[in-house]
């Protein structure tokens, strides 16, 4: 089964997206920090996680940096309402693989983490 990690300060935007993807027969963990994060992503491995930027303590970015540093197979989809162009930049260059702004497309995040998924069973 897949695993997806949602991590978001804000815990209805985490239950909706695991509602959402539980229903496609994911297996989805949600975090409410980067710390957190770091932590599960340690512990359960999931081939996809969906960050946003904006959190108290270590953001998005910070824990984009470390996720990829230490688990540079790890697929991550940033899913935020900044749309700066400094920021975009920024996280596609520290490792993340894709960019996606708020309010979401649920269809072309469902996609997006399908067709992540599909390019790392290719790449094992």
């Amino acid at each position: 089964m897949v695993k997806l990690l949602v991590v978001d300060d804000e815990n209805e935007i985490c239950e909706f997206l695991k509602s959402f993807f539980e229903e496609r027969t994911y297996n989805v963990m949600v975090a409410n920090s980067g710390e957190q994060a770091l932590d599960v992503v340690k512990q359960e491995k999931p081939q996809v996680v969906l960050l946003d930027i904006k959190m108290p303590g270590m953001d998005g970015i910070q824990t984009l940096r470390e996720i990829k540093t230490k688990f540079p197979k790890t697929k991550v989809i940033m899913v935020t309402a900044i749309e700066t162009r400094d920021k975009i930049e920024e996280c596609l260059r520290l490792g993340a693989d894709n960019y996606i702004t708020k309010p979401l497309s649920l269809e072309y995040l469902e996609n997006d983490v399908r067709e992540k998924i599909e390019s790392t069973a290719r790449s094992n």
